[in-house]
């Protein structure tokens, strides 16, 4: 039988190729989706081939256009035969953080088309090839996983666009938990807490301190394979009988404390 096939979206840096590195090693086949940069995402599928994938190619869209999305899905059949694994993670934070009440329409229009209105389009082209692949027989244990943030359920009054962003995404995963079982396929949603990549790089110095004064109760910045291992965890068969959960790798950001 051929390896798994597993896409990353946004798969070349941080998150996402953290993802792509925990993946590679339960010897998935990999595809690592890129928007711009090309030397990162291919950079990432040698560490991955290094890793243990079998087969890691690097494939540029742009998921904010939903013909890019759609084409990436009609790719990977091509080159691969097939999606295992979909991990719709790729995403952009605000070009500013402005306040809500000076939020203007196309930093609203950019957030969500990237983080939301895309993923949920490319979302349905590989639902639609992976119920296609059950029906001939090429899939095992089907899965998709939507990368979310704790910025779903957190309000950030400077950043409220990508916060409505991820709150989309994470009813974007339930619905496609709903609508996907009668399949078999399983969905997640992983929802990152405070994660060290270039995305916070800007804020490292404030939540440096706040971790350290005990934002999140383990006291530490989260790790992308923090986030890889969760992905990896499931897609390996920790969680058989398992459907539509919520798995929170936020260091305990999300305990209600007095």
């Amino acid at each position: 039988m051929s390896a798994r096939v597993a896409v990353v979206t946004g798969g070349g840096r941080g998150i996402g190729r953290g993802i792509v590195l925990e993946l590679a090693r339960l010897g998935l086949d990999l595809v690592v989706n890129y928007r711009s940069d090309r030397a990162a995402a291919e950079g990432t599928c040698r560490e991955a081939e290094q890793a243990g994938s079998p087969r890691a190619i690097a494939i540029q869209a742009d998921l904010a256009q939903i013909d890019q999305g759609q084409g990436l899905v009609a790719k990977v059949v091509q080159e691969l035969g097939k999606i295992d694994v979909w991990v719709s993670n790729a995403g952009v934070a605000p070009a500013v953080r402005a306040d809500l009440l000076n939020l203007g329409v196309e930093s609203w229009d950019q957030v969500l088309g990237t983080n939301l209105r895309g993923p949920f389009f490319a979302a349905q082209a590989a639902a639609r090839s992976m119920i296609a692949g059950i029906q001939d027989g090429r899939l095992v244990d089907p899965q998709m996983h939507f990368i979310t943030s704790v910025s779903s359920q957190f309000a950030s009054v400077n950043r409220g666009e990508y916060c409505v962003s991820k709150a989309g995404l994470s009813m974007v995963a339930s619905l496609f938990a709903a609508r996907l079982a009668e399949y078999g396929i399983r969905v997640f949603e992983i929802r990152p807490g405070v994660i060290a990549t270039d995305m916070t790089a800007g804020v490292r110095e404030q939540y440096d301190r706040r971790l350290g004064e005990g934002l999140a109760p383990l006291r530490r910045w989260g790790q992308p394979n923090d986030v890889g291992r969760a992905v990896a965890g499931i897609v390996g068969g920790f969680l058989p009988y398992a459907t539509g959960n919520v798995i929170e790798v936020d260091g305990g950001l999300h305990l209600p404390r007095l």
